[in-house]
């Protein structure tokens, strides 16, 4: 047990190194892309599509701000389900704050797939005048230039999608502050690693997706996607299929979390991770050999408190305090960091034991719908599965740790 707890300690420090160049490269690059903008008469008309369900935190304040853009032409879809979603009420009250701004509300009432979020797209697609498309969750809100910066890199036809990091406003709650914990200094360093060891990335992040529509229809359109559950992760494989790359901006936005109690905490965090185990299944096996700090507790158990193993422990937290801080305060900009990097270890100490809760079934709740997933496709069940009241819109299909 003491070897087999040493080599899981090691091999997490290689992990953490490799954080460390997926976060050193970014911000690299994003010097250097920062001191580029297109020309006014380069950017291409846009159009927004924002699949909506419910009221999300700061929902008037995050619609406000994709009003706001300093961008010449675009053109915001925002599409429910049901015309009585209470979100669409806020839409209605954006229409007239906004009258100069193209806002279109469109009711999505047909069933086109087992993901009600692909299949609202398939039909807000309809609405859309402009070959350049964006697709974002329903609680992303961004700053003025957000378009200019994140359709920039589409003047380059060989890149297919563009996405974007996140910062998570954690609500008032423990569950919320865990979660906001895991994006900012598991999800993104997980992502920036696997960008850095594949020389790129193989899949789109639901907080932006930019892409042309040219290329969504060589993919098989939105229609193709319509039963799988991370769809974000979908978009961005098949992009990668047809030769195209797919673009990390350097810009970051934020989104704002439900109160999460601890109950939903743990729910949200199961469905992302059997999320992620049937969309990269050798790598999230893979996970096992990255939980640092409960491999690094493991081993100064089995070896009875020896020094070798205290020192191997201090390593292993020093190395992975330095990567939540790059993460967090480097790459994210995120204050929470500070408030919230004592939880760390207690957020570390969970993460094993929903990998491994993981693998126990396949089935998952998603705003009140039971859901069997296999092979990352979503199929209805009729067995009855307590629904989580989280409050959200459209933004669960989005992959928590992109796995290296």
């Amino acid at each position: 047990m003491e070897a087999v707890a040493a080599f899981g300690t090691l091999s997490s420090l290689g992990f953490y190194a490799l954080c460390g160049c997926g976060i050193g490269s970014f911000l690299k690059r994003r010097r250097r892309v920062r001191q580029s903008q297109l020309p006014e008469n380069q950017l291409p008309p846009v159009s927004v599509l924002k699949p909506l369900k419910g009221i999300d935190p700061e929902i008037w304040e995050s619609f406000s701000s994709h009003c706001e853009q300093d961008y010449p032409d675009y053109q915001l879809i925002l599409g429910v389900s049901d015309a009585q979603d209470p979100a669409a009420g806020v839409v209605r009250r954006l229409q007239e704050k906004y009258p100069q701004r193209q806002i279109k509300l469109v009711v999505c009432d047909r069933d086109l797939g087992t993901n009600p979020k692909v299949s609202a797209l398939a039909q807000m697609l309809l609405a859309a005048r402009h070959e350049v498309l964006l697709v974002n969750d329903s609680d992303v809100r961004v700053p003025p230039d957000y378009l200019r910066r994140v359709i920039a890199p589409l003047a380059d036809d060989s890149v297919g999608l563009v996405t974007c990091l996140y910062r998570a406003v954690a609500g008032h709650t423990l569950g919320s502050r865990l979660e906001a914990l895991s994006v900012s200094t598991d999800f993104v360093p997980g992502v920036l690693s696997a960008r850095f060891l594949e020389k790129g990335l193989r899949f789109g992040l639901g907080s932006t997706l930019a892409f042309r529509r040219h290329d969504l229809e060589k993919i098989g359109g939105f229609e193709g996607m319509a039963d799988y559950l991370a769809d974000d992760y979908e978009l961005g494989r098949r992009v990668a299929g047809i030769g195209k790359s797919v673009e990390l901006s350097e810009l970051v936005v934020d989104t704002f979390l439900p109160a999460y109690s601890l109950r939903q905490f743990f729910a949200h965090q199961m469905r992302w991770s059997r999320t992620i185990r049937d969309a990269r299944r050798w790598g999230y096996m893979g996970l096992l050999l990255t939980f640092g700090l409960p491999w690094a507790l493991l081993t100064l158990l089995a070896a009875r408190g020896a020094a070798w193993a205290w020192t191997l422990f201090a390593v292993t937290l020093g190395a992975r305090l330095a990567v939540a801080v790059g993460s967090a305060a480097g790459v994210l900009d995120d204050p929470q960091w500070r408030r919230d990097v004592f939880l760390l270890p207690v957020r570390d100490l969970i993460a094993p034991v929903v990998w491994a809760m993981s693998f126990a079934a396949n089935r998952i709740s998603w705003r009140g719908d039971s859901f069997v997933l296999t092979e990352g496709r979503l199929m209805r069940t009729n067995i009855p599965l307590e629904a989580e009241r989280e409050g959200k819109g459209y933004r669960e299909s989005s992959s928590n740790r992109p796995s290296a």
